[in-house]
């Protein structure tokens, strides 16, 4: 983003204060109907974490599937701090749950994980799953073809158990190099962007060679930070540069972006009062205006405490629907409630009856999610 176009941004954010080809899509065990009612639609926007090994453990997840019709579910192996186990034991139990789940839901079902790569697998060889490579070993590699072939040997574990949707690449460039939650762990490609962008082409390509879709994180770039949205606020007004933009722009260029989350990072330069993920300027005027996406776009998780020191959970979900926001994740990760679907579908229906959004708002996001599951 030239200079121009960043005044432009800040000065619309300072009055606001006072389509990409989809690859062939996995086999669902359910087909669309046309006539959706609004709160089928407005399920839809949710994803949600739970915990067991199987939904019936979980009376709450169940309740979510089959009377709030959510539209995502992510899994993990462990609670945050691996505490206590969740989602995943063995390759066999965990087609056996997608399926479950898929059994469940309304309409079909988008099924998550975060696999990245080395550190940040949640399927990995303790359960019996293959090894994976980390981004940065990838990235030090610098092989395109390579990286391609093993992010198609990991799609491929990635479907032969039923997940749609992999939350990875990580696209945040190198720019700290202490950083605690990019860096260290090893999930940047590069501090090149350009050796981020190119990495990351190719780990999308080996993922749709077996129909799974891939997420590209954290927008607007979480390289830059020295903080950890995971435990609090998080500001990169300072830190953040201009080309932690250049692999979103290449890949959107490119149509090879299925869906984008976003960080929770504070950036005073693109928005003096809200952090990314709840920030108009950010989600519809950086990403959709200025770098021309219209795909979905993903919150992270909205239980980490960048969000909720500042914000009820109820006041984040309305932000990040007026950002532009389409799936709202809340993983039930750092604490647990089985209300979350409850909360999150009264919250919607307010924000419609008060005037604050409108079902032209819940149609676009629903359409687009649709087209994200191959459906539209």
């Amino acid at each position: 983003m030239s200079g121009r176009e960043l005044a432009a941004l800040v000065a619309v954010v300072s009055h606001q204060d006072k389509k990409p080809p989809i690859p062939s899509a996995p086999i669902y065990p359910k087909l669309v109907k046309p006539d959706v009612a609004l709160e089928v639609k407005i399920g839809q926007m949710l994803m949600l974490g739970f915990r067991g090994t199987t939904a019936k453990e979980d009376p709450a997840i169940v309740r979510a599937l089959t009377e709030q019709h959510i539209g995502g579910v992510v899994l993990f192996d462990v609670d945050a701090g691996g505490r206590r186990p969740r989602n995943i034991v063995s390759p066999q139990q965990v087609a056996a749950l997608t399926a479950e789940l898929q059994a469940l839901a309304t309409l079909p079902l988008i099924v998550s994980v975060d696999q990245e790569g080395g550190r940040v697998a949640r399927l990995n060889e303790k359960y019996g799953f293959p090894a994976t490579l980390s981004a940065a070993a990838l990235g030090e590699r610098n092989d395109p073809e390579f990286t391609r072939a093993e992010a198609s040997k990991m799609a491929r574990t990635l479907a032969e158990v039923g997940i749609t949707l992999n939350l990875a690449p990580v696209v945040d460039v190198r720019i700290q190099p202490d950083s605690p939650i990019i860096a260290r762990p090893g999930r940047s490609f590069s501090a090149d962007p350009a050796v981020v962008a190119a990495q990351a082409e190719a780990f999308i390509d080996g993922h749709h060679a077996h129909g799974v879709r891939c997420t590209l994180k954290h927008f607007p770039g979480h390289g830059s930070a020295l903080g950890d949205t995971h435990l609090g606020f998080t500001d990169v007004t300072e830190s953040w540069h201009e080309e932690e933009l250049m692999p979103y722009r290449e890949l959107i260029g490119k149509g090879k972006v299925d869906a984008v989350m976003t960080a929770h990072v504070f950036n005073a330069r693109l928005d003096p009062a809200l952090p990314a993920t709840l920030s108009p300027a950010i989600v519809t005027g950086l990403l959709r205006q200025t770098l021309g996406y219209d795909g979905v776009v993903i919150s992270d998780d909205m239980q980490m405490r960048a969000v909720t020191d500042h914000y009820s959970l109820e006041k984040a979900f309305e932000l990040a629907i007026l950002a532009g926001v389409d799936i709202i994740a809340v993983a039930n990760n750092v604490t647990y409630t089985g209300t979350v679907s409850d909360r999150f579908v009264t919250t919607v229906m307010r924000l419609l009856e008060e005037q604050v959004i409108d079902e032209a708002r819940i149609e676009q996001s629903y359409r687009r999610i649709l087209k994200l599951k191959g459906l539209a």
